[in-house]
């Protein structure tokens, strides 16, 4: 397996564009987004998760990332990711402006099972390791948001 990932950049990047317009709209909205999460530590571990998650998607760390089991395993990877992530981007066009607790599970979720599949599949023990530590932070910080 090569050091870099070009499905796993194409899936973090496609994750991250309704992020990046999501925070766009943010800083002019200031007044609808309100983070009632106040628990830093929570916060710090669900940041290197993300970060792990997004640096670890796409760049595989020799001695650390063992590749695909068979060549099926790429088959599967793909197909699985881009369900995955075509779902996430499609709740985030029909529930942009809503706050439910189905949007903030769903969007939190979704990427959480991206980042652990793909790190179970590529073998990738970093991408394990900070999807573990993404996952039940970001959940939860979702959770409190929407309650």
């Amino acid at each position: 397996m090569d050091w870099f990932n070009v499905f796993g950049a194409a899936f973090t990047i496609i994750l991250l564009i309704p992020n990046a317009i999501y925070a766009i709209y943010a800083i002019f909205n200031k007044d609808g987004i309100k983070n009632k999460q106040k628990n830093s530590t929570l916060e710090i571990i669900e940041q290197v998760g993300r970060f792990g998650c997004i640096a670890f998607m796409m760049f595989n760390i020799p001695g650390t990332c063992f590749g695909w089991l068979c060549e099926e395993a790429i088959a599967v990877y793909v197909i699985v990711d881009m369900a995955l992530v075509l779902i996430y981007c499609l709740i985030w066009i029909f529930c942009f402006k809503k706050n439910s607790m189905f949007r903030a599970l769903s969007l939190s979720v979704i990427p959480s099972v991206i980042f652990l599949f793909s790190g179970i599949m590529t073998r990738s023990l970093l991408l394990i390791m900070s999807s573990v530590l993404f996952a039940p932070s970001h959940i939860l910080i979702s959770y409190k948001n929407a309650k």
